[in-house]
């Protein structure tokens, strides 16, 4: 099923670095969710994170993220993929769905 994030009103919120990272460290039940590619996961990824590429998101979403009320934290490597990544988990009932953008210029520690 296709979802068109952009017909749903609601959309995710932004969150800062400086936010997500507090987040990380306080708590344990939210989930960084990196959808860039394996590849660019391997080279260093937020610790803990989840790797849910943005091409899978609508196959995958439902079996990975079971609860759709979860703090649920994306990024990638710029913002540009985290973007549409989280519109999408909006438009398929993900109530707290952050958008942190880019990794890039992420400056806490790295797995």
């Amino acid at each position: 099923m296709a979802y068109n994030y952009h017909t749903y009103p609601v959309s995710p919120r932004r969150i800062t670095h400086r936010q997500a990272y507090a987040v990380l460290h306080s708590n344990q039940k939210a989930v960084f969710l990196d959808v860039r590619s394996r590849q660019e996961y391997n080279t260093g990824h937020i610790p803990g994170a989840l790797l849910l590429p943005d091409s899978l998101i609508e196959t995958q979403a439902n079996r990975l993220l079971h609860d759709k009320s979860a703090t649920i934290i994306v990024y990638c490597k710029s913002g540009g993929r985290s973007k549409t990544a989280s519109s999408t988990l909006v438009a398929m009932g993900y109530t707290n769905v952050y958008n942190l953008g880019g990794i890039d210029s992420w400056p806490y520690e790295r797995e």
